[in-house]
């Protein structure tokens, strides 16, 4: 399978930038990220790279970049992104088959980076070869999060924060969008292989989740040679971060899904994964976790508006002839689909459609008892309302579950950092203190200010906390189950009221035009 040119993004919350430069530089363990030393314990070059700085003066990439955060008083905190890494790996055929060259890669990921990363300090690298000995040539440019120079605005530019000084690049869907294009139209313009990046499925990978994935894989690979040794089949050949699990089991739901509330059902009943909207971006939680994970750290294809394309796709790729025994099927108004264009075929279809989907219909009333239109109304009404009060309950206990993991969270974390908070008081250099434990004392004044909020004067036991949590989700459990029924039910009986009313309304039609 060919590699074809790609572009990866890492942001790197990393304050450490001469790191950057020597991972670049220096021969690193592809899984562990240390540096290899030589025998006089002495940093081991790289057997062969390009590198060239971009908007850093007289100064090297790290000073510019310190320079910046200071003069803009910015990236102080330690979840500020500090810089952003893209890879431009090209198709490993381009050396033989179009002349590319190191240094050919090198001038291309220089106009890339000129063009598309105005005004931030830049690194520009090229190696000659891939992980695990690819044989792709690869660019690494990576820059300095904020831009010391207002530029001249593009047309991919839409915020303010793409051309004026002092801002912060962001690697939003747009810009990614835009650089793929760039890719494209770069790769196009050299004469080199390429693919379409715009169409293609596109992961979105952190930097801690792309290091997790490598070490992951080489501790697995470690293990399946134990067993291969001791002549055992290993079970499992692919490493899988949370993020992957999540992904696979996604995918599996979302190619068989055909309405939103299926694709939400499917996945809490298979694999216990709730899905969120939340100002028109979702979020899912895995079973197991506390905290939802947008579908931006996903990739796009788990978007909203993807996910929506997705479904709608799947309900117009699936017959609607083609039901479960269980379920009733709408009777189509023929006469409509015929105004709009529908041919004869399509009406043969469609009466054959209508006879089935009216036995189905006529057999589940039959079957209930509700061949009476005054007990079919009377019906639908107590579903209904049973399957509202359901839902709120179910609603109801969720939020009690969330508030419940906010709670246990606050209580763990501060628990956890109370010694430091301590310390903190007797500490002869407090601002150095403060400095060196910053994550614990953030986390604990959080929680402090949590339980404040809320009137929390004593703190509940974790055991405690986790038994009402179990309760809660078997409640959860129980009243979904309801819920479920009631709707699968409810959504059948109003299909069967809906097709006995268009029927007669059809029949009705026939015997005007005689």
């Amino acid at each position: 399978m060919n590699c074809m040119a790609t572009l990866k993004h890492i942001a790197s919350k990393n304050s450490d930038y001469s790191a950057i430069e020597a991972y670049l530089v220096y021969q690193h363990d592809e899984f562990s990220g240390k540096v290899i030393l030589d025998e006089q314990g002495r940093p081991m070059l790289r057997e062969s790279h390009l590198l060239d700085t971009l908007e850093c003066g007289e100064a090297s990439f790290a000073t510019a970049c310190l320079l910046a955060n200071r003069k803009y008083n910015k990236n102080n905190h330690p979840d500020d992104i500090k810089s952003h890494q893209y890879i431009i790996s090209f198709d490993p055929r381009d050396a033989a088959d179009n002349g590319l060259t190191m240094e050919k890669a090198q001038a291309l990921g220089l106009k890339f980076c000129e063009e598309n990363f105005p005004g931030h300090p830049a690194i520009v690298c090229t190696h000659p070869d891939g992980h695990n000995h690819s044989g792709n040539i690869h660019v690494h440019i990576v820059i300095g999060s904020i831009r010391t120079r207002e530029v001249e605005r593009k047309p991919y530019m839409q915020k303010p924060r793409d051309w004026r000084e002092g801002m912060k690049h962001s690697s939003t869907a747009q810009t990614m969008r835009h650089l793929r294009v760039e890719v494209m139209e770069l790769c196009e313009g050299a004469g080199l292989y390429q693919i379409d990046l715009l169409n293609g499925s596109k992961e979105r990978v952190g930097e801690a989740e792309y290091w997790a994935r490598r070490r992951g894989q080489l501790k697995l690979d470690r293990e399946n040679a134990a067993l291969t040794a001791d002549g055992q089949q290993p079970k499992q050949k692919k490493f899988e971060t949370v993020k992957d699990t999540l992904r696979r089991q996604i995918s599996s739901v979302l190619y068989r899904a055909t309405s939103f509330e299926d694709f939400s059902d499917k996945l809490m009943q298979q694999y216990g994964i709730a899905v969120k909207e939340s100002r028109g971006q979702l979020s899912y939680l895995p079973s197991g976790r506390t905290r939802f994970i947008r579908a931006k750290h996903l990739g796009d294809k788990f978007d909203k508006e993807v996910v929506l394309v997705t479904l709608q796709a799947n309900a117009e790729r699936k017959p609607k002839a083609q039901f479960k025994q269980d379920t009733i099927g709408k009777l189509v108004d023929i006469q409509a689909k015929l105004k709009q264009g529908k041919g004869i075929g399509y009406e043969r279809w469609a009466k054959k459609h209508n006879l089935k989907a009216m036995a189905q219909t006529l057999i589940l009333l039959e079957e209930k008892g509700l061949t009476d239109e005054d007990a079919l109304d009377q019906r639908i009404a107590e579903l209904d309302t049973k399957f509202h009060e359901s839902l709120t309950v179910v609603k109801d206990l969720e939020g009690r579950m969330k508030a419940n993991k906010e709670l246990r969270y606050h209580v763990a974390a501060y628990t956890s950092t109370k010694s430091v908070a301590q310390q903190l008081k007797a500490a002869k250099r407090p601002a150095a203190f403060e400095e060196q434990h910053r994550a614990e004392l953030t986390a604990h004044r959080a929680a402090a200010a949590y339980f404040k909020a809320n009137d929390i004067t004593k703190l509940p036991s974790p055991k405690k906390l986790e038994a009402e949590y179990a309760q809660l989700a078997s409640e959860k459990a129980k009243f979904y189950e309801q819920y479920k029924e009631s709707k699968e039910e409810l959504l059948k009986l109003k299909t069967a009221k809906q097709n006995v009313a268009s029927f007669f309304r059809e029949e009705e039609q026939t015997q005007q035009e005689r």
